[in-house]
Parts: structure tokens; C-alpha cells; sequence
């Protein structure tokens, strides 16, 4: 009975001892940087925020493979993270780049990855133009078209009233 509770125990530390040695080791290396959205268009506003630097940490970020630069990450009171934001260039081009953020006291980092897009991957799309419905818009904003439908009703409406007015009398067709 030892000997199986000594095989047991010994394949326990074993196991504890492997997970350890591949558990994320953030306080001397590198952790998660959240970045929402992940997928943004040229012009968008990305946040990012990381707990990485711990309760009243702060650090800075950079975004210069994309473009925009440095910012600050400063403490936010939600769960002890640090939060900053930065806009995507209009010029920057579609693919996917690295937001590295670096604790204030230079120990830790916090890394995640921003793809660019084109077009907006999530997210109500904004109207534009007016609504083709048919019978609606049909007169639009052309002059020529306008004047044009006006004088066939008038024609129309001219033409029904010497109609009806020919009846009326008697007058033979």
C-alpha cells in the first residue's frame, strides 16, 4: 500500500512540477494585451487594456507598426487593468501588426495583435444615399426629369378634364 501511495505521490509532483514550468510567467515576462475591436478599419478608435502591470499600474503603449505611435495606458477601476486607446491611421494598410504595451516599471510587457482591414469586420454598417424604392424617389434631383414628369401629368390631366367636359355635353367621340 506505501509503495503505491509513494508512486501516486511522486506522479503527482511530477505533474504539478510540469505545469508550473509552462504556466505564463507574468511578472517578469509577457502577457495579454486585450485589443478591442481585434479587427478595425483605417480611421477607427482601438482600445487596449492589460492587467499584466497590476492594480495601480500604467505603461505605454505603442502602436508604431501600424502607424499611430505611442500612448498611455493609465489605471482604470475595472479589475485592476490598465486602459488606453489609439485611432488607425487613414493610410495604414491592411494586415496584421503587433500593439506592444510596457509597464511603467519596467519589468513587464503585454503584447496582442490588431488585424486592419478595409471594411469594419463587426458592426452596424452606416446608411448613405437615399432609399431606392421605386415610386418614391423617382422624381431625384435632375431638372429635366423633374419638368419632364410634370408636363406629362399636366398633359394627362388636361386631356381627362376635355374628355369629361366632351360627355358632359353630349358631344359625340
Amino acid at each position: 500500500m506505501r509503495r503505491t501511495v509513494r508512486l501516486l505521490t511522486g506522479a503527482a509532483l511530477a505533474v504539478a512540477a510540469a505545469g508550473g514550468a509552462t504556466a505564463p510567467a507574468y511578472g517578469s515576462g509577457s502577457g495579454g494585451l486585450d485589443v478591442y475591436p481585434s479587427t478595425a478599419a483605417p480611421g477607427a478608435q482601438v482600445t487596449v487594456n492589460t492587467a499584466v502591470c497590476g492594480e495601480r499600474g500604467s505603461a505605454v503603449g505603442d502602436a508604431g507598426p501600424v502607424g499611430a505611435g505611442t500612448f498611455t495606458l493609465a489605471p482604470s477601476t475595472h479589475e485592476g487593468e490598465a486602459i488606453g486607446a489609439f485611432r488607425v491611421p487613414p493610410s495604414a494598410q491592411p494586415g496584421t501588426y503587433e500593439i506592444v504595451a510596457k509597464c511603467a516599471d519596467g519589468t513587464r510587457r503585454a503584447t496582442g495583435d490588431l488585424t486592419v482591414a478595409l471594411t469594419p469586420a463587426a458592426g452596424p454598417l452606416q446608411p448613405h444615399g437615399s432609399v431606392k424604392t421605386g415610386v418614391g424617389g423617382a422624381l431625384g434631383t435632375d431638372p429635366v426629369q423633374t419638368a419632364a414628369g410634370v408636363a406629362a401629368l399636366a398633359v394627362a390631366a388636361a386631356g381627362g378634364t376635355w374628355l369629361l367636359h366632351r360627355r358632359a355635353r353630349g358631344d359625340a367621340f
